[in-house]
């Protein structure tokens, strides 16, 4: 049999050469790149088409949510499986819409990481128990929180202007709305996007409405 071919992406070398000198003490896997950020993943994956893609959440030049997009839309039969220390749901299900088909995180042991990696393989998806028991729980609570905000990392004015956002409006019809110099709005933005982990407006668009966001009436700008 052909061993399963990895790409591991991640921007800590330390982490990338443990699990290659896991994956190479082994028969049935063999690592066939490694890249230090999302884009790099994103050229080494097209270049290599590995059979399995390690990927890192946060990432410079382009996180890891992006880069998994990226990757199953040009190559959809490469298995792409989250490796992050986030748990959180909006970073499991952000991964799961993006394509991803396996989440471990960086705690798991050994053999949970190799019996994803042999299942995503497979053509299988499998998440780690942890990473399950959230989904479930998800799923199973029959009412939203409401004392919980949408997006809790993010400050009350960085909701308000990802609900503006949400809406349509433009930076130049935000900053009127708010009071705010542009700068201003833009310093704001850049840190929404940094928090939901995405890279661009659409995206974060997107994310808001998936979250209830940006559905009233577009804000009237006087």
């Amino acid at each position: 049999m052909e061993p399963i071919t990895i790409l591991i992406a991640d921007d800590h070398t330390l982490f990338r050469s443990g699990l290659q000198a896991l994956f190479e003490s082994l028969g049935d896997t063999a690592v066939v790149a490694q890249a230090a950020t999302g884009a790099e993943a994103v050229t080494l994956a097209a270049q290599h088409q590995p059979d399995v893609v390690l990927m890192d959440i946060q990432m410079p030049d382009m996180n890891g949510i992006e880069a998994t997009r990226r990757i199953v839309h040009t190559s959809p039969h490469i298995g792409v499986i989250i490796v992050s220390m986030f748990e959180d749901d909006d970073s499991v299900f952000a991964a799961m819409r993006a394509g991803a088909r396996g989440y471990v995180l960086k705690g798991a042991d050994q053999d949970e990481m190799l019996r994803t990696v042999r299942a995503v393989a497979r053509g299988e998806a499998l998440f780690g128990p942890a990473i399950a028991t959230r989904l479930m729980n998800f799923f199973a609570t029959p009412f939203l929180d409401t004392s919980v905000p949408l997006f809790p990392d993010l400050t009350d004015r960085e909701r308000e202007i990802l609900d503006l956002i949400a809406r349509g409006d433009s930076n130049s019809d935000i900053a009127r709305h708010l009071h705010i110099s542009p700068k201003t709005v833009s310093n704001h933005i850049s840190n929404i996007f940094n928090k939901l982990q995405v890279a661009d407006r659409a995206q974060a668009i997107v994310r808001a409405r998936e979250a209830g966001m940006g559905h009233s009436k577009k804000s009237e700008i006087h």
